[in-house]
């Protein structure tokens, strides 16, 4: 197995640990619905809280668990599928696909071990409030690293071949 394999397993594997071990002590701190804010307030912007999430992000289509664990099957399946296909040079990439993989792999076992996610990052204000966990902040991550790369490697591809225009007959 090459080396960027290798990163984007080890990626995965961090980000599952560290979600799990967050969402442990926040289970084992905090009861379903408890609050805990850092810097308290009147109006906290960031609290740790423990809510369940049987939808998804935003807390849209809840009480899909059943969707939602064959679809994070198969996007986990999808992404070591093409992992193992990355070039040497693709470390970035690895990287984004890693902290997919890790996100998704975390939010699916608790779909599995609870039949819901453990969401315990509470940030905003009023109606602009969101919770959500580490797994949650590792996808968005990848997703933003993944179209970052992908958009560099088009830029560096159209600068490698010339233009059907700039070919000389």
């Amino acid at each position: 197995m090459k080396k960027v394999h290798w990163l984007a397993l080890i990626t995965a594997a961090c980000v599952v640990v560290i979600d799990q071990t967050a969402k442990y002590l926040v289970v084992s701190s905090l009861p379903l619905g408890g609050r805990w804010s850092p810097l308290p307030g009147p109006a906290p912007l960031i609290q740790i809280i423990h809510t369940a999430n049987t939808g998804a992000a935003l807390g849209l289509f809840k009480d899909f668990n059943p969707v939602f664990i064959v679809v994070a099957g198969l996007i986990s399946l999808i992404i070591v599928i093409y992992a193992r296909q990355l070039r040497a040079d693709q470390r970035l990439m690895a990287l984004a696909l890693g902290l997919l993989l890790g996100g998704s792999l975390g939010n699916l076992i608790d779909r599995l071990r609870f039949g819901y996610v453990i969401d315990y990052f509470d940030i905003g204000l009023g109606a602009l409030r969101n919770a959500s966990n580490f797994a949650d902040w590792c996808i968005v991550l990848g997703v933003i690293l993944l179209a970052l790369t992908m958009l560099r490697d088009e830029r560096r591809q159209r600068r490698k071949t010339p233009a059907a225009n700039d070919v000389k007959a």
